[in-house]
């Protein structure tokens, strides 16, 4: 008998039981996915298969890979001869599972010497991982490479090649493309699916992002609140849902604003404003708040901007996208003072700042990450997180409520802390602390990238909110298409290092006249849950 089957009689946690009893089964070669809102228990039971699951947290049940079974409640000592062996975890994020500070070949090379149980000549050693590193199209010389010297998308690759070289008969994929662009997205997640019918390995695909489980999987598993209210054929779980809840994630997935007008489910930001959606292509009246012209930055003899030209004018929402590695985010942190420019300048409400951050003040700009449990103290309670940024503004405690209400949290959220929370509720905390000085310029850097389609539009909808209530601007960056479409106003999009074409949302991502950006939308639209003939100047986008 061969493929996966799971039988998981259940998963206990500390606040009682986290996952109800479900089952399921992967043929080789075939691929499921598990979908759901955060907190519906993908994760917990994807780690369950490979005993990886937190303190305090308890499985029971079977899994049998090709007729060999295991009992999940084993001990971590018996795990060892299945993890990395028989099932291998590849995670969201490869700098959590590649070391930072060793080469990636070695890094590849550890895996592939506890698979033989010993030490392999060094000569057979580096041409078994040149060979991994071709099987997911890396040139050898990464294998001398660290992981941050290279990008996110070839990071990933390599966390792909150093999961695969123990040949496992299932691999969990945990959010594996979260944090990358459209193109890198679908390269990866392509690239597993060749690698699968290659080796007849079953996957596991765990993501939020219903257009990459159109098409890459063959069957889906819809979560929410720990228990299955859905499964069958991806494609008809994602064409004709059956239960309310997934009817509701399809409706929340930013994707399909693709095939909507600019601002369709918001179009009251433009006219709140005053601005209707054809004036907001015309030049402001006043300066500009932010004025950005000829940024340069370079790491060692590389440049990564390129001479960036950049307007935000009071209370607009800017969108800036590109592919990882593109410079959007070094452009942010220039802009914040989190990095210091070489050459250019920028300007904020017509005075010149000097490079870094002691031109900038806190009620000029703030800046909120992509994972707010990174920058959020876990050892603080939200209330003296809060209560620290209120006096860096110069404002009393006792509003400390109120950022909570103004982000949509009640008061005693206060008391919690972050890990307390949820990933949604800890991204408003990280929106009340940036608002705390009053800021009149707002950052988000991918900032909605790492959550699901739920909690990605309660959040858009707060920074629509944000800035009519508060006339806030906003620079939100992003990889994701769909997700600048819904919120921002106009849009820029940089390639390597270089602005290669900006305009009102409606005009660049419906109507793109450079090469650079048609490519981009055309594979948007190529990972959208739902199809559609689309063409750019007439010419059909290959799906």
């Amino acid at each position: 008998m061969t493929g996966i089957d799971v039988a998981l009689d259940g998963i206990e946690g500390p606040a009682g039981r986290m996952v109800e009893p479900l089952s399921f089964a992967i043929a080789p070669a075939a691929s499921l996915a598990l979908i759901g809102e955060s907190g519906s228990g993908k994760t917990l039971t994807a780690k369950s298969l490979v005993g990886l699951l937190p303190p305090g947290f308890r499985a029971a049940g079977t899994l049998r890979v090709d007729g060999r079974e295991h009992r999940l409640e084993q001990t971590d000592a018996s795990w060892r001869a299945v993890r990395g062996r028989e099932v291998s975890l590849l995670l969201q994020d490869p700098f959590t599972s590649l070391s930072p500070v060793h080469r990636c070949g070695p890094q590849i090379a550890w895996t592939l010497e506890a698979k033989a149980g010993r030490r392999l000549p060094a000569r057979e050693l580096d041409a078994e991982v040149a060979r991994r590193l071709d099987e997911v199209n890396l040139p050898a010389r990464v294998a001398r490479a660290h992981p941050h010297e290279l990008s996110g998308g070839m990071r990933q690759r390599v966390a792909i090649a150093a999961a695969l070289a123990s040949d496992p008969r299932l691999l969990i994929a945990d959010e594996p493309t979260t944090a990358l662009d459209a193109s890198n997205q679908a390269e990866i997640l392509d690239l597993l699916r060749e690698l699968q019918h290659e080796r007849g390995m079953a996957m596991l695909l765990i993501s939020h992002d219903l257009g990459l489980v159109r098409g890459r999987t063959d069957e889906v598993l819809v979560m929410r609140h720990g228990e299955v209210v859905e499964r069958g054929a991806t494609a008809r779980v994602l064409s004709a849902p059956e239960h309310q809840y997934t009817k509701a994630l399809i409706a929340a997935d930013p994707a399909l604003a693709l095939d909507a007008p600019v601002h369709a489910e918001a179009s009251g930001h433009a006219e709140a404003s005053g601005r209707s959606e054809a004036s907001a292509a015309d030049p402001p009246a006043a300066a500009p708040l932010v004025h950005a012209t000829g940024v340069v930055k370079r790491f060692g003899e590389r440049t990564v901007l390129g001479g960036v030209d950049l307007d935000v004018a009071a209370g607009e929402i800017v969108g800036i996208v590109g592919e990882s590695g593109s410079g959007k985010s070094t452009l942010a942190r220039c802009i914040a003072g989190l990095e210091r420019e070489d050459g250019g300048t920028i300007a904020f409400d017509g005075a010149v700042l000097s490079p870094g951050r002691r031109s900038r003040t806190p009620g000029q700009m703030q800046i909120v990450f992509q994972d707010p449990y990174s920058s959020l103290n876990p050892m603080m309670t939200i209330g003296q997180i809060l209560r620290e940024a209120l006096a860096v503004g110069g404002r009393p405690a006792t509003e400390v409520a109120g950022l909570l209400e103004t982000v949509g949290l009640p008061a005693d959220a206060a008391a919690k802390r972050p890990a307390q929370l949820s990933g949604g509720q800890r991204q408003r905390v990280a929106i009340a602390r940036a608002l705390a000085p009053r800021p009149r310029l707002l950052i988000c850097d991918e900032s909605v990238s790492a959550l699901d389609v739920q909690v990605q539009a309660q959040i858009l909808e707060l920074l629509g909110r944000l800035r009519e209530e508060l006339g806030v601007a906003i620079l939100f960056i992003s990889h994701d298409l769909a997700v600048v479409r819904r919120i921002a106003d106009t849009v820029t999009v940089v390639w390597q290092g270089r602005v290669v074409e900006q305009g009102p949302c409606a005009r660049v991502l419906d109507a793109p006249v450079e090469e650079y950006t048609k490519l981009l939308v055309a594979a948007a639209h190529r990972d959208r849950p739902h199809t559609h003939d689309h063409s750019t100047d007439g010419r059909t986008i290959p799906a």
